[in-house]
């Protein structure tokens, strides 16, 4: 396979270059794109084939569920089955940010990418171009790291390719991340909050909302 490369400039909206990498997303092709924290491996989150690649690529254990980047509160209400109220508080806070709430999965939600938990955690970053993607291309996109389970985040596009050369459709180049921590990872699925992972998004700035 030979992988695609696309530089971006992750500050400009660059309108023929996200609808490019949109249709490669459409077409169930994988990518691997920048956030705010570091590269992501990215694909249709509703189509099995391409989700299954994801695994297979990270060597990840199938029975661990993949979060999902959402451009906008439309397509988290398509994926979830209920939103409680410290949803809305902690969204509006800290959306779009690297925060990233597990709730409870839509049924209509594939159990290929919520590894049979009946819930699925989700994003919306606060990086414009990748909201415009996820919205270009109607769907919300798988946001696991792109590196291989156990090993560390990448932050740097030559390291991307380094590992996924041959591997992925498409390295969408957005030079190197921030790269410091993971996003924060908090669970509502249950009556009580839990984070889940400390991270990007300091806990003691989420504690005075879980009071």
């Amino acid at each position: 396979m030979e992988t695609q490369l696309i530089k971006i400039d992750v500050d400009r909206i660059e309108s023929k270059k996200i609808a490019r990498i949109s249709r490669a997303l459409q077409k169930g092709k994988l990518i691997v794109y920048p956030t705010e924290t570091f590269y992501g491996l990215g694909a249709n989150c509703f189509l099995e084939k391409a989700v299954a690649r994801i695994y297979r690529l990270k060597q990840r254990d199938r029975e661990k569920p993949l979060s999902v980047i959402v451009s906008g509160m439309d397509q988290v209400k398509e994926v979830t089955l209920e939103r409680p109220d410290l949803f809305y508080s902690l969204s509006s806070r800290f959306w779009p940010g690297p925060l990233t709430i597990v709730l409870k999965a839509s049924k209509r939600f594939p159990e290929h990418i919520t590894g049979r938990s009946g819930t699925i955690g989700i994003r919306w970053p606060d990086h414009k171009w990748l909201s415009e993607l996820v919205e270009k291309a109607g769907f919300p996109i798988t946001a696991t790291s792109a590196n291989l389970s156990g090993e560390k985040e990448i932050s740097s596009p030559e390291k991307a390719l380094d590992v996924f050369n041959g591997k992925v459709d498409l390295l969408v180049d957005g030079g190197h991340t921030q790269g410091k921590l993971p996003s924060t990872v908090i669970s509502l699925v249950s009556g009580k909050p839990e984070i889940l992972r400390q991270g990007a998004l300091p806990s003691q700035k989420i504690l005075p909302y879980l009071k």
